[in-house]
C-alpha cells in the first residue's frame, strides 16, 4: 500500500475516531454526571478530552509505515 493511500485512510479513520470518541464522552457524562460535581465533571473532561490519544497513537503509527528505527 502506498504512503499516500494509507494516509488518507488513516485521516479518515482518525477523525472517526475523534466523533465516536467525541459523542460517546458526552452520552457518559450526560448520564454520570446527573447531579452537578464541578470538580468531578472538570476531572473527567480532561481526562476523556486526552484519553483519544492513546487509542490514535497506534493508528498514527501505522500511517507512518511502521515503527521507526
Amino acid at each position: 500500500m502506498s504512503n499516500r493511500t494509507r494516509k488518507l485512510i488513516g485521516a479518515v479513520l482518525l477523525l472517526l475516531l475523534i466523533t465516536v470518541w467525541a459523542l460517546l464522552a458526552m452520552a457518559f457524562a450526560q448520564f454520570a454526571f446527573s447531579s452537578p460535581n464541578a470538580i468531578a465533571a472538570w476531572i473527567f473532561y480532561v481526562v476523556a478530552g486526552m484519553g483519544w490519544i492513546l487509542p490514535a497513537m497506534p493508528l498514527i503509527r501505522w500511517m507512518e509505515g511502521g515503527r521507526r528505527a
